[in-house]
């Protein structure tokens, strides 16, 4: 396939997904100007990232610190940039030159970490592991209440809301379940932002209150192929 098309490929498939969010949105009540899509780039090379932004892309998220400093490098600040995965403390004072949101705050320590060597306020969502799985980072649910007390003491830390990855499954409505006590628990805390859903959930997480989802090969094609 030639690069031309490869780039078709990639505005052809963020009007799917848009369509596909404005769906959901409205099968759920809700305006899909309220859901933000972040397109995760990982792996993805920087042309086909920047084929995705002339198309109107409107944020993007990377999981690793330098991945993120390459992509920035090339493509510039023309939209947010969204850490989403695990955040190691000896990458804080990176991460927080390059991210505008770190998603993944997902221990204590990090969140201590941010507040010592940021020097501007700095957006972040605290990462739930919803079912206790030992592969994933993230507080337990239980856990959420007392850490959001303890993250709200410390400066220039804006919690904004919750972020989560539900158990792998075929079925999208088998993370319907997941996706519902998230909202609850960010019901409960007072929070407005409810990160959750990627390529193959996105419309259920839609459908039970994300206001951000963050998909990648439903945009960029699969990781090691046409990504």
């Amino acid at each position: 396939m030639d690069a031309v098309r490869l780039m078709d490929d990639v505005r052809a498939n963020l009007e799917r997904v848009r369509e596909r969010m404005a769906r959901a949105a409205r099968r759920a009540g809700r305006r899909p100007e309220d859901i933000l899509l972040i397109g995760v780039s990982k792996t993805v090379p920087a042309e086909r990232v920047r084929e995705a932004l002339e198309g109107g892309l409107p944020a993007l998220g990377e999981n690793r610190v330098q991945e993120a400093r390459d992509k920035v490098r090339a493509l510039g600040r023309p939209v947010p940039w969204h850490l989403i995965g695990r955040l190691q403390t000896n990458k804080v004072t990176d991460a927080l030159e390059l991210f505008d949101v770190i998603q993944s705050v997902d221990r204590l320590p990090l969140a201590a970490a941010l507040a010592r060597r940021a020097r501007r306020p700095v957006a972040v969502l605290v990462e739930v592991n919803l079912a206790g799985e030992p592969s994933k980072g993230g507080f337990a649910p239980a856990e959420v209440k007392p850490a959001l007390d303890l993250l709200r003491t410390l400066p220039r830390l804006e919690v904004r809301g919750l972020m989560a990855v539900p158990p792998a499954s075929a079925d999208p409505e088998q993370a319907r379940p997941w996706f519902r006590a998230l909202r609850e628990l960010r019901d409960s805390a007072g929070l407005p932002e409810l990160s959750m859903g990627m390529s193959a959930d996105f419309e259920v997480a839609i459908e039970e209150g994300a206001t951000a989802i963050r998909v990648g090969t439903a945009i960029f094609g699969e990781r090691g192929k046409a990504a």
